[in-house]
């Protein structure tokens, strides 16, 4: 667990460490050497911005947060292992990081470069792609992000593409890894295999380059170009801008738009050339020259900066394409069909791969794909494009403008440059600027502290990899990209290998990941202008019909994810007071599948105190239960008794049929709650299950005292990762023990005694003249019996029980007089035709 200390727990802090250490206990249990360790991610912005707000040293707001989430920990039951405890803010944790960076230095695998970077102008630092939104906004303060170019530290993440790709191959098996995860970081990472194209360009009056390259993954399309647009920060934009005001005046509007924005400057005096304008064959359409655009839409940082504008067959282009260009016609170069029939459905692009149409020039009738190839090769020879990969994914840009982090331990000497610190002068630790905090100034505090200067191989083999990881979906691209990186450069590392290892070894640091869904809570808002109320704005009076306090009107209900704004936050320390920490974990889990939103429902939790309440009781009454049985293994009683059943009478066949449908339920139940526990995702089921064996305990008393006590003594064990203190209260009742039962006991296991305990009775629906008229419990008829002697023996057993001979004989109704008796199944259904 590696919570940020910001000071307070919330119930998505307690449904993620329920899972883990319901998973940590489940697996002590079973024999292994379980490991939960806690730490607290405690660098970072808020934590800085908060010390700025209080005027003191984030160190010390930090260590206070620490000390006050440790405390609401203690209430929620886990067993955490506080020997591993660790913090990042602390000099002898990031020491071992700045070790780590000294090293990806030596290899090259950190370095400096000058680069446009995403800047927050509230916080003042750098933010890497990944922490700015689909509005272009920071993730932080909200803040709209500007460009700057800045010298910033870098990790060459790209050295470890393609095993990050590939390995992720070894993650989707047995589902280890959630397939959406999986497609987040493909997506990220973004390998594409294309073509590089160059379009010859003139210009009037304006010294540019001689051509602009395109890279393109539908070389296929290129008969349908009809303009060309260009990132803001494509080299040819920033020359024209210097000398064109009203392309300096598009471009200082671009951070204020959406990147979805249709808006486009079109360049003027500059045109560029289909490189296949070139071919004698080429139609004459696709041999005029095309407008050059500026673009938002267009990312700088893919490709070349560059996109070829096919509003034919791409969804972006043809929005474009419309906007600025609505009275001119769409080529359509390739079509679902030889017919063409695509071509006359202008309203949406065909994107699919198919024929080429007419405007393809010689190409028309050839796959498309095949004409793409053909394509590329006669520009090749051109020197007019070549094939090309591409990669979505940059180097991790590391640099923060900010005091609350680890130093880069880096000395800049302005004759010599950057030199690393010897590592026997780490850590190198952040100064003490008690007064910038008190002034509560921004920005870094380090450019006025001008005095400033800035793993065992073993426990490596053994504990690693994490054999399960827990977190949030929006984990996926951040914290275990990042951390497949860091882990794949140290396992090829000289502090765990000589050599490195072989090149194609696959080094994952999680085995297994698990994603858990949000805990969204109840929201009230008044229909007639939807504010959110407060809680004592709500009428409550009837919890199935809240109303508005001050108009007497139904509120409007829902759940949503929980915030300040919308008033439906829970303390889940004050949820725990009230209704006890093993309730509480046993209704999170309760209410969901794992990877599902929880709907948190206080009144729901009712159910599961009632069912704790009644299993307490029944372990209360087990004490009477106690009887010498010699230490026998229960299928051992049972196959003793099974070789007694022919000679059994009718009390002592009654006396078996409650043992062995208990039993059979524990085994059933053991099964069913194993697999949950090591599936993981339906932990729900669990608690359910186990409800049902509370009910069936607590309710067959004819079941012997042997029986009642070792399904009890099982279901405890069961329920001892969800609740564990209960669990702890009934085992020290049940065997008058004051031993822990995680360190006494074990997890139960299926004993294999199915197979003696089939159902001596089956269920007979009885019906007359096809309607039902009762369902009565009769024993399995022998596999002998067949035709007139089956239904015979059917008869006469469905007429000895109670309920047969009450309803069918002595009744209304008199089975005796039917003229015909259909037998079906075996007699599990018997019809009377009377």
């Amino acid at each position: 667990m590696f919570p940020y200390p910001s000071g307070t727990l919330h119930l998505g802090h307690l449904r993620v460490y329920t899972i883990a250490d319901v998973l940590a206990r489940y697996r002590t249990l079973q024999g292994y050497n379980a490991i939960l360790p806690m730490g607290w991610d405690a660098f970072g912005l808020p934590a800085e911005n908060a010390a700025l707000e209080r005027g003191v040293n984030p160190a010390t707001w930090t260590k206070q947060n620490i000390e006050k989430m440790k405390k609401q920990l203690e209430v929620m039951n886990g067993n955490w292992d506080w020997s591993r405890e660790l913090a990042t803010c602390d000099p002898s944790f990031y020491k071992h990081t700045q070790k780590i960076f000294l090293m990806l230095h030596e290899k090259g695998l950190a370095y400096q470069d000058e680069a446009e970077v995403n800047y927050d102008p509230v916080d003042k630092t750098v933010l890497a792609n990944e922490q700015v939104d689909a509005n272009g906004c920071s993730w932080r303060s909200g803040a709209k992000v500007e460009k700057r170019r800045l010298k910033q530290w870098f990790l060459r993440i790209s050295e470890f593409r393609e095993s990050l790709l590939r390995d992720l191959d070894v993650l989707a098996k047995n589902d280890a890894w959630p397939e959406r995860v999986l497609a987040m970081q493909k997506n990220w990472l973004g390998k594409s295999t294309g073509a590089m194209i160059k379009f010859p360009v003139f210009a009037f009056n304006q010294d540019i380059h001689a051509g602009i390259e395109v890279f393109t993954t539908r070389p296929d399309t290129l008969f349908g170009v009809q303009y060309l647009a260009l990132a803001a920060s494509h080299p040819i934009v920033a020359d024209l801008a210097k000398s064109d005001p009203e392309l300096q005046a598009f471009l200082d509007t671009l951070p204020g738009l959406p990147p979805d924005s249709k808006v486009g400057y079109l360049l003027p005096h500059i045109r560029a050339i289909n490189p296949l304008a070139y071919h004698e064959d080429t139609p004459e359409a696709t041999k005029e020259s095309i407008p050059v655009y500026v673009a938002p839409y267009v990312l700088g940082d893919y490709g070349e900066g560059a996109v070829m504008g096919v509003p034919g067959h791409d969804s972006r282009d043809h929005a474009f394409w419309k906007e600025h260009h609505y009275d001119k016609p769409i080529r359509v170069v390739l079509s679902a069909s030889e017919d063409e029939s695509t071509t006359a459905m202008l309203n949406e692009p065909f994107v699919e791969h198919g024929v080429m149409t007419a405007h393809s020039g010689p190409f028309k009738g050839l796959s498309s794909k095949k004409a793409g190839e053909m394509m590329l090769t006669m520009l090749e020879a051109a020197e007019l494009a070549k094939p090309v990969e591409k990669w979505r994914l940059r180097d991790w840009l590391i640099s923060r403008q900010r005091y609350w982090g680890t130093p880069i331990p880096i000395i800049h000497c302005n004759s010599c440059g950057p030199v690393p610190v010897p590592d026997d002068q780490l850590p190198v630790e952040l100064p003490e600027v008690d007064a910038h905090w008190a002034k509560g100034k921004t920005g870094n505090p380090l450019e006025s502290a001008e005095e400033w200067l800035p793993f065992a191989a073993d426990n490596a083999k053994t504990l690693l990899p994490v054999d399960q990881y827990i977190g949030g979906i929006e984990h996926a691209i951040l914290h275990l990209l990042y951390a497949r990186f860091i882990y794949k450069f140290l396992m090829n590392s000289s502090l765990v290998t000589e050599n490195g290892g072989p090149p194609e070894a696959v080094h994952e640091p999680f085995t297994r990941l698990i994603s858990q869904g949000m805990v969204h809570g109840k929201t009230y808002t008044n229909p007639e202008n939807g504010r959110f109320l407060q809680p004592d704005e709500v009428d409550l009076t009837d919890p199935s019909q809240p109303k508005v306090t001050a108009t007497g009107k139904p509120a409007t209900v829902s759940f949503e994810k929980m915030s300040k704004s919308k008033r439906n936050g829970v303390d889940p320390t004050e949820f725990i007071s009230r209704h006890g920490a093993d309730a509480t974990r046993a209704h999170m889990l309760f209410q969901a599948p794992v990877s599902d939103v929880v709907n948190w429902d206080e009144e729901k939790i009712a159910g599961i105190t009632r069912w704790l309440g009644r299993l307490y009781d029944v372990t209360l009454r087990a004490g009477s239960w106690w009887r010498d049985d010699d230490g026998k293994p229960i299928k051992t009683w049972f196959e003793e008794r099974a070789k007694q059943l022919d000679s059994m009478d009718d009390t002592q066949l009654a006396q078996w049929d409650s043992d062995s449908s208990v039993w059979r339920h524990v085994q059933n139940t053991i099964t069913s709650v194993t697999s949950s526990y090591n599936e993981v995702y339906s932990l729900n089921t669990i608690v359910s299950d186990l409800m049902i064996l509370t009910n069936t305990i607590a309710d067959t008393d004819a079941a012997d005292a042997l029986i009642r006590r070792e399904a009890l003594s099982a279901l405890i064990r069961m329920l001892a990762p969800i609740a564990p203190a209960f669990a702890e209260e009934c085992w020290s009742i049940l065997h008058q023990t004051s031993h822990s039962l995680f360190s006494s006991a074990s997890f139960p296991v299926v004993d294999e005694s199915l197979s003696l305990l089939e159902p001596r009775l089956q269920t007979c629906a009885v019906q007359v003249n096809g309607k039902l008229r009762v369902a009565v419990d009769i024993p399995k008829p022998p596999a002998s019996l067949q035709g007139d002697e089956l239904r015979d023996w059917i008869v006469g057993q469905i007429i000895k029980t109670e309920e047969g001979k009450a309803k069918l004989v002595n009744g209304s109704l008199d089975i005796s007089s039917a003229k015909k008796v259909v037998v079906v199944r075996g007699g599990k259904t018997v019809n009377f035709v009377l």
